[in-house]
């Protein structure tokens, strides 16, 4: 119990910290005015050099420049380029003073550096700011020492500098909430983070975007984010374990680490859908960074094959699977798939390549034959890419050579003669070129038309538009069970060839499948000796359970020398179902045992101890997940006998949320049952917005959602639609989880008759039952 002198003494420690904190932001403000002054002096000086640009251009003789108008030209460029800089980098810096203002620092720390006579006491906070002398009154939360705020406890710490390993003697760790300027609250720690500091955030609404919240960075999260050595980090953590606002700070902290060598366009993060980039695209700048390159995977590919389409991801979702379609699945997604495709690249080194022809005025101009003839004259030193080089060139030289033919044909003299006196004009040199005679002439326009028709030949040769890339593709597919034993897959011939008939039929249709699109542009990839890009350093691919193990071999194609970051939860697959769990082990066998690292996080801190206690009892084998003790309603179950009756359940869930001020998601299965949820609740006059596709931006209120679309968003109250049974099929335990997981505050569960049998599972005391709403 704490005594009346320890209240004083807390009281006074509370206005000692405030006025430190005033202090700050005192400062804070004194350099946000000299920095308003210094853009201002900036921008005066971009209109004066802009206006000294303009004097030179009007002082020019005609189209003559001189060498000193050239080098003052030069110099302007130059002068105005280092002003521009240093007024972006000024506003970028003015933007995180104001951001310090409000909030200058987080956390304290005491403590004696080992052989240093004298304590020392640092503050962190989201950025670093020093004095007029250069003394750091705040601390990047990304400096080597602040890793001591998230991994020490009091007593000997050691932590990681540029310089080697450091140890210190850690007196005080201390953790404030800070809200307008004012210290509402202290918190004296021997933990990382203390469980009222997490209460405090965790306490808080969802919105529409996530934050960025760096004061609460657990220990385990700390190891992610400043992990420099490993080749593969592989995250498993727990739904709302926070693994995904770890990654950011993770790429926040790299880009502060490695700055002047790395670019946010070095960094690419692979996430599940447009939605969720869109959630998490303000937490960098919040951290003062530039976002990075951010996309899809069916983004990343697509893109290179704008007249195929690919299915969507309500297509990928809904595609029922029989048994025999499972294994052929689980084949052509696997890293055994991908070496038996890279070893069939190689035999196309020998034969087999197949080729269009090059057609000029809808007649063969150079035939695949020819085609084919050139690209295997050449010797076995040519690897494939080569080999397409190589012949690029010689059709190149065969085209300048058909010029000549060409300039003879009778369609040319036509169509000089039928040249109007500008449009000769236009193909002269010069307004008064001269010839020697008519002959002359007439070659010269001749050479000028062919060489414009054939600018198309040309273009089409240098794309690599004669190679047949669907017929190597397809002649793989059918070669595949020559090269593989497919028994031990438990695929017949039979069975194959109606995949591979299924392939044929949809390519004729302009469609493929996510399952056909990489091992497509792999094979296109090795054909054409495309290695990747070069230059990308860091690649961060979020919930990987949803990826196939091709995939992600292919990924380690295309940016051969990145280091690699997965993130996921092995519980949530909802495309790859149980192939997830050995997901793992295959990732891990396209690196180096010594260059990779997993790391688990198994604490959830989204959901109440309640919610999460629910959603661990639906899965039968999941990971090891143990929920934060922050204390909640129940989940609740809705017991409904008509759909009608269902509807009215939902209404009143959702006013009684809104009471709450809760956000509430309405998580229906499939893309049909939102759509009619959203009819039916129209109909009743209940404002919701559908979110139909990933490419929506996520709304204020209520919201109606396909399970399939929900992935890493969070919510403040969820309410899965139709968790009837039958509904859902043994192997979707990881879908119905996902859905119920999103979950921060409150879960319901709807039901038209009896409960989904993979609800049954629950225990009845982690859930309370509403029959009569």
């Amino acid at each position: 119990m704490m005594t009346d002198k320890s209240k004083v003494n807390e009281l006074d420690e509370k206005q000692i910290e405030q006025a430190h904190l005033d202090d700050v932001v005192d400062k804070i403000k004194k350099s946000e005015n000299q920095l308003r002054e210094h853009m201002d002096v900036a921008e005066e000086d971009l209109k004066v050099i802009n206006n000294a640009f303009d004097d030179i251009h009007l002082g020019m003789d005609g189209d003559a420049i001189s060498m000193d108008a050239a080098l003052s030209i030069h110099q302007q460029q130059q002068m105005l380029d280092e002003r521009n800089n240093s007024w972006q980098q000024s506003r970028q810096r003015l933007s995180i003073l104001k951001k310090l203002e409000k909030t200058p620092f987080f956390a304290r720390l005491d403590f004696q550096e080992k052989g240093e006579p004298k304590r020392e006491t640092v503050y962190i906070g989201l950025s670093s700011f020093t004095d007029k002398n250069d003394h750091f009154l705040v601390y990047d939360w990304r400096a080597p020492i602040s890793s001591i705020y998230y991994d020490g406890k009091l007593g000997d710490v050691e932590y990681q500098t540029p310089d080697g390993l450091q140890s210190v003697n850690l007196f005080l760790k201390r953790q404030f909430l800070v809200d307008g300027g004012k210290i509402k609250a202290y918190f004296d720690t021997q933990e990382t983070i203390g469980d009222q500091m997490l209460l405090e955030v965790l306490d808080g609404k969802s919105s529409t975007h996530m934050k960025g919240i760096v004061k609460t960075i657990q220990s385990e999260q700390n190891k992610i984010i400043r992990d420099t050595k490993s080749k593969l980090l592989f995250v498993q953590g727990a739904a709302g374990s926070g693994k995904t606002s770890a990654i950011l700070q993770r790429i926040a902290y790299l880009l502060y680490q490695y700055r002047g060598t790395l670019t946010s366009s070095q960094v690419v993060m692979f996430s599940p859908n447009s939605l969720f980039n869109d959630y998490i695209k303000d937490v960098l700048p919040e951290m003062g960074e530039q976002n990075m390159v951010q996309m899809t995977y069916k983004q990343f590919l697509a893109r290179r094959l704008p007249n195929l389409k690919v299915e969507s991801l309500s297509q990928q979702f809904e595609t029922v699977v029989d048994s025999e379609s499972k294994n052929i699945g689980k084949f052509v997604a696997d890293v055994d798939f991908f070496k038996t495709l890279t070893n069939y690249s190689k035999l196309l080194d020998q034969s087999g390549m197949a080729f269009k022809d090059i057609k000029f005025q809808g007649k063969v101009f150079i035939p695949k034959e020819k085609i084919q003839e050139i690209y295997y004259s050449y010797g076995e030193q040519y690897n494939l890419g080569n080999r397409i080089d190589a012949t690029v060139d010689r059709l190149i030289k065969m085209l300048h050579r058909k010029i000549g033919a060409e300039m003879r044909s009778n369609w040319v003299s036509e169509r000089i003669e039928d040249l109007s006196k500008e449009q000769l004009q236009a193909l002269y040199t010069t307004a008064d070129q001269e010839f020697k005679n008519g002959d002359e002439e007439k070659r010269f326009l001749a050479r000028k038309i062919v060489t414009a028709m054939m600018q198309g030949v040309n273009k089409n040769i240098k794309h690599l538009r004669f190679l047949n890339v669907a017929t190597n593709y397809l002649n793989f597919l059918k070669a595949v069970p020559k090269i593989v034993d497919l028994k031990k897959y438990d695929i017949t011939i039979t069975q194959w060839n109606q995949y591979v008939d299924n392939f044929i039929q949809n390519f004729n249709q302009k469609q493929i499948s996510m399952n056909d699109l990489t091992p497509y542009l792999y094979l296109y990839d090795l054909i054409t000796g495309k290695h990747g890009e070069l230059d990308m350093k860091f690649v961060f691919i979020d919930e990987i359970q949803d990826y196939t193990p091709f995939q992600l071999a292919y990924m380690k194609y295309k940016f051969p020398r990145a280091r690699y970051t997965m993130l996921g939860d092995l519980n949530q697959s909802i495309f790859t179902k149980k192939n997830s769990q050995t997901l793992l082990s295959e990732v891990q066998s396209l690196f180096e045992t010594d260059e990779t690292r997993v790391i688990q996080l198994v604490h959830s801190y989204r959901s109440t101890k309640q919610i999460t206690d629910f959603t661990k009892a639906i899965l039968t084998n999941g990971q090891k997940i143990e929920p934060f003790n922050r204390e909640g309603d129940l989940p609740n179950l809705l017991m409904a006998k008509t759909e009608a009756e269902s509807v009215q359940h939902v209404i009143g869930q959702v006013k009684e949320n809104d009471k709450r001020k809760y956000t509430t998601a309405i998580i229906a299965k499939t893309l049909a049952d939102a759509e009619h949820l959203h009819e039916l609740l129209k109909a009743k006059n209940v404002p919701s917005t559908l979110i139909r596709s990933e490419n929506q931006r996520l709304a204020t209120g209520t919201i109606v959602l396909p399970s399939f679309l929900a992935k890493g968003l969070e919510f403040d109250a969820v309410i899965m639609w139709d968790a009837s049974k039958d509904k859902f099929d043994e192997d979707e335990q990881q879908l119905v989880y996902t859905i119920a997981s999103r979950a921060m505050h409150r879960l319901t569960i709807t039901s038209i008759g009896e409960l989904s049998q993979l609800l049954q599972r629950v225990p009845a005391e982690d859930y309370e039952i509403e029959q009569n709403v």
